[in-house]
């Protein structure tokens, strides 16, 4: 198992925070061959009709000293982590965690904008000083 992220408290905290319920720290998956493990699984009630919502949450800091390279990791671990989830959970929704200031930085760059397009990448944006969800993807 991979140790937790820098930041992975402030995350966990943003969730509950956010009304979220942390449910798995970390959610364990296996598939194909390959065990894995998402930073978090969360869920939350909704409206009596329509059950819970469930999430797994993919955590990185992008504290290192390349962006890009931090990023090519977290795009492969999110498209592993994808599959394995719609073959095994696909009822739960995966989100890539990132910080207020690598969203500011350099996810808005062009090619890790297109990259996110064309990948699907549900970004989550939390503040790790505050330890709030900024932003949930539209």
């Amino acid at each position: 198992m991979a140790a937790k992220d820098l930041f992975h408290d402030a995350v966990r905290h943003a969730l509950e925070k956010d009304g979220w319920t942390i449910t798995h720290d970390p959610l364990f998956i296996s598939f194909g061959g390959v065990d894995m493990y998402v930073d978090l699984g969360a869920e939350r009630i909704l409206a009596a009709q329509r059950g819970n919502e469930k999430i797994a949450v993919e955590i990185k800091s992008f504290v290192g000293s390349s962006a890009t390279t931090e990023f090519s990791m977290a795009l492969g671990q999110f498209l592993k982590y994808q599959l394995a989830l719609e073959e095994e959970q696909p009822e739960r929704t995966l989100y890539l965690a990132i910080p207020v200031d690598a969203d500011r930085e350099f996810f808005r760059l062009e090619l890790p904008r297109r990259l996110v397009e064309r990948y699907q990448v549900r970004l989550v944006i939390y503040d790790p000083e505050e330890e709030v969800i900024v932003k949930w993807p539209t």
